[in-house]
């Protein structure tokens, strides 16, 4: 039997103190010893330590009553850990920098239009803009996370395809950690959603959520037991290009009747009686402006997302399923429809006792702070 030494347990001890304090932010001395299961001596020794390293520091609560001593607060100190986060869609690309904690420091976007999608012109820009907000900001960014809407290769960041930005077998994740001099994590953006929802949004508490977003395309992360599930070689989640609807619409991955096809942006558009390739804006108005009574105008639309969650849920088997981008301006009663649906006839979902769907509610941040997530899980192990 292999005993761990003396250090080896400090610095697992001190990484999983980093950890929750990261991803549920201020807590007291007597609180983390509870979480982590530790003595109040082991840490006190812990807590010094991070405080004498910058790390974290520790403060009389504002709202502190009654009497004796109030518990002094650990809060997790933003400028500690700095990463960059980028988040490449099909029209606009965004930056921010996010500290340890999850604190969003600052931020920049830019509309992504005919040559500015070139792999070149976006690895540029973000260089370009990343120095630009790490200059304003004062800080300095350790390492960084890229969602991108398509097939990646997480070992090494190669983009095998992502089709609405046609782009094939981009490095990029080498291209970009040459140019920005730090180690960058390159994933599926749905995937980071899912990472985003199970660290920071309605995922959390829960050890078995599908995350589904629709764009331009559709596509999906799974959390299971707790953790991120990558496939193999990080390739997952293309759920947008299960075929639905074998009579369908030719879909751009060679296919027809994906179920992207059926419920993505353009589904959406046709659903509203609107031009296929307008403002994103404009469909989210839309959306809005029916207050929940859609009458039969979304009927076919909601029939195709229920066929395909109940497809998902009877594969996967989720406790939650969380859906995002443009699903979140879906009416909620359009939502409550779906729901019902998928309980009805998933027989997973009545295997389970019901399947909860609910609707992200991290917004525009959501990607951002899934790419900052995936950087951060090499970052906390050496703090």
């Amino acid at each position: 039997m292999t005993v761990a030494r003396p250090d080896e347990v400090r610095r697992y001890n001190r990484s999983s103190l980093l950890r929750l304090l990261h991803t549920a932010g201020p807590a007291t001395r007597a609180a983390l010893a509870t979480a982590l299961g530790l003595n109040r001596s082991t840490i006190k020794m812990l807590v010094d330590g991070l405080a004498e390293d910058g790390v974290v520091e520790e403060r009389v609560p504002r709202q502190s009553r009654g009497a004796g001593r109030p518990s002094l607060l650990v809060l997790p100190q933003p400028e500690a850990a700095v990463v960059l986060a980028v988040d490449v869609q099909v029209e606009h690309a965004g930056i921010a920098l996010v500290g340890f904690g999850g604190q969003m420091m600052g931020r920049n976007s830019w509309n992504l239009r005919g040559r500015q999608r070139d792999p070149d012109e976006v690895i540029t820009h973000v260089a370009e803009s990343a120095a630009v907000l790490a200059e304003d900001l004062g800080l300095t960014a350790i390492a960084a996370g890229v969602c991108i809407p398509g097939v990646v290769r997480r070992a090494d960041g190669l983009v095998h395809g992502a089709a609405n930005l046609r782009w094939g077998e981009v490095a990029l994740g080498q291209r970009l950690g040459t140019v920005l001099n730090m180690p960058v994590v390159v994933g599926n953006d749905a995937e980071f959603g899912a990472l985003a929802e199970h660290v920071r949004g309605a995922g959390r508490g829960s050890s078995d959520t599908v995350f589904v977003s629709a764009d331009v395309g559709v596509g999906g992360g799974l959390i299971s037991q707790g953790s991120l599930l990558r496939g193999s070689a990080g390739y997952l989640g293309e759920i947008g290009h299960m075929t639905v609807n074998p009579g369908g619409r030719s879909c751009h991955c060679g296919n027809r009747g994906c179920w992207e096809t059926e419920v993505g942006e353009a589904a959406l558009c046709r659903a509203l009686g609107m031009p296929e390739h307008g403002p994103r804006g404009a469909i989210v108005a839309e959306l809005r402006a029916l207050h929940g009574d859609y009458g039969d105008r979304l009927d076919d639309y909601l029939e195709w997302l229920t066929l395909g969650l109940v497809n998902v849920v009877n594969i996967l088997g989720p406790e939650l399923v969380v859906l995002g981008d443009l699903f979140t301006a879906l009416p909620d009663s359009a939502v409550t429809r779906v729901a019902d649906q998928v309980r009805t006839r998933s027989m997973v979902s009545r295997a389970l006792g019901g399947v909860r769907i609910e609707k992200s509610r991290l917004g525009g941040d959501l990607k951002l702070l899934g790419a900052a997530e995936a950087a951060f899980e090499g970052v906390l192990a050496l703090l």
